[in-house]
């Protein structure tokens, strides 16, 4: 009888995560336990105008992912494709809220796949009670100073507070 070595299933969960939701978390949470090892990738997207920083965003994430052992945290300013060839992962995990978000990612998946076709996209479909949530919702309501514990943890909701009073944005001035 031989032995045979599995490969380690490691997928990789990218976004910007600006900032880390509770949709997020559950998100990851489920896909920790599908795979070996889940890399959750912070992507640090030219196209846009983040609250946080890359490495406050990846800091954030460890903290509400430190339960997982099998979660790392990195960042990457590569096409998606090149990064996961380069993690040695074979799975892409994506989160679907709406038809509009599966339309988009469906895109984004078929490139991902002509780009390297080692790779295999997975939609997770939200929880239902996450499907409304976003990013920029919890920055709108946090530069208002609303109530954001149904849609963060305690520590991402500290650092939008600060975020926001040090630059004396929102109704914290």
């Amino acid at each position: 009888m031989s032995l045979q070595i599995r490969e380690e299933r490691v997928a990789i969960y990218p976004g910007s995560f600006d900032p880390v939701t509770l949709g997020h978390i559950d998100i990851i949470e489920r896909a920790a336990k599908q795979f070996d090892r889940l890399v959750v990738a912070v992507l640090n997207n030219l196209s846009k105008n983040p609250l946080f920083s890359v490495e406050e965003r990846a800091d954030l994430l460890r903290q509400v992912t430190s339960h997982l052992p099998n979660v790392e945290i990195d960042s990457f300013r590569d096409l998606l494709a090149n990064y996961v060839r380069q993690k040695n992962a074979h799975v892409i995990v994506r989160g679907i809220r709406t038809v509009t978000d599966f339309e988009y990612e469906l895109q984004i998946a078929t490139i991902n796949s002509k780009l390297n076709s080692d790779a295999e996209t997975i939609f997770m479909m939200t929880n239902p009670k996450y499907s409304y949530l976003s990013s920029s919702v919890v920055k709108e309501i946090g530069h208002f100073d609303g109530d954001l514990t149904d849609f963060v943890t305690p520590e991402v909701e500290r650092a939008i507070r600060l975020k926001f009073s040090e630059s004396g944005g929102g109704a914290l001035k």
